[in-house]
């Protein structure tokens, strides 16, 4: 079977290990649906966090809220499912743990921490790994149907040019889901598309192949810094689109500036509730200054995760509220 059509029960019992591993087996396959995450953590309760609700399993295989009976992780159970993360190969995953995590088939993502051995201010790889954070990906195809016509109006004319647009939000509101759908959509209906997938979250590359659907005129660099990345793609790839997830560092801006300069759209996310919250950043605030961004599309978790709190223009004019 495909791994990117495995559903929650298959990824977990795939990639767990030791004990840990055992519970899921013996779970019902259903009774996992539905799950965003599973955190193991070295003698503290395996929990799981499903629909947006947190869950212990207990030795037996179910889920409860009752602390005391939560089963444990152990080293054993964190060891086991490192080698199975890793593919028996954790020295191949080096690049990938200087970054705090890897990605495994499907576009699937596991956090690491543990032991930093840092050398010349720099973080080398971790030792010692402790904690183990396995964050399903749901792709949510047409989350972004509701506001592509504020950024493509005309899909049918491939000369159509989006403007630059910015998606803001606090973490876990589901900045990065819609970011993807996005690039999918204005990748299939003719733009050419570069992503500077930095931390993998976008593609959900594996050994180089992105995971998830980002169209079909899509090229992603994965693993690369943001600005070097952005700098390659103008070079090489001729991209009428750049896209990246969390903006926000100095060293970026010059990057930013060669888009602009270029001709080539800006299409990323940043963490904020509002625009004017942005403009309070060091970074972010001399872009907004330059009114650079023309559109902002503002998420929060209200009633749910990826809600769309508003689309605005450059003016502080909310776009959205004029539709009929």
């Amino acid at each position: 079977m495909n791994k990117q059509n495995w559903n929650e029960h298959e990824i977990i019992r795939t990639f767990l290990g030791g004990g840990a591993r055992a519970l899921v087996q013996a779970m019902p396959p259903e009774r996992l649906n539905g799950t965003q995450e599973v955190r193991l953590r070295r003698d503290l309760p395996l929990i799981v966090r499903l629909r947006d609700k947190e869950w212990f399993i207990t030795p037996d295989g179910a889920l409860t809220k009752d602390l005391s009976a939560a089963y444990h992780a152990t080293a054993r159970d964190i060891a086991a499912t490192v080698e199975l993360v890793s593919a028996h190969s954790l020295y191949a995953f080096e690049e990938e743990l200087r970054q705090g995590f890897i990605t495994i088939p499907g576009g699937h993502r596991v956090g690491l921490t543990g032991h930093a051995i840092v050398e010349n201010g720099t973080v080398r790889t971790l030792r010692g790994i402790s904690g183990l954070h396995l964050r399903i990906a749901h792709p949510l195809r047409g989350c972004a149907n509701s506001i592509m016509p504020f950024l493509l109006p005309d899909y049918r004319n491939t000369r159509c040019s989006p403007p630059h647009t910015i998606i803001l939000s606090p973490p876990g509101c589901g900045k990065t889901t819609l970011l993807r759908d996005i690039i999918r959509q204005m990748s299939n209906t003719g733009l050419t598309i570069g992503v500077v997938d930095e931390r993998s979250e976008i593609a959900g590359s594996h050994l180089g192949k992105p995971q998830n659907d980002v169209g079909l005129r899509t090229d992603v660099l994965d693993g690369c810094p943001k600005a070097q990345g952005m700098h390659m793609l103008l070079r090489a790839m001729s991209p009428q689109v750049i896209a990246v997830d969390e903006l926000g560092r100095s060293d970026e801006l010059d990057a930013v500036e060669d888009i602009l300069h270029a001709g080539v759209k800006l299409l990323c996310t940043a963490h904020g509730n509002s625009p004017e919250a942005l403009a309070r950043r060091p970074a972010l605030g001399e872009l907004l200054a330059k009114r650079f961004f023309t559109r902002f599309i503002v998420l929060n978790a209200q009633p749910h995760a990826g809600h769309i709190a508003g689309v605005y223009d450059e003016n502080g004019n909310r776009l959205d509220k004029e539709v009929t």
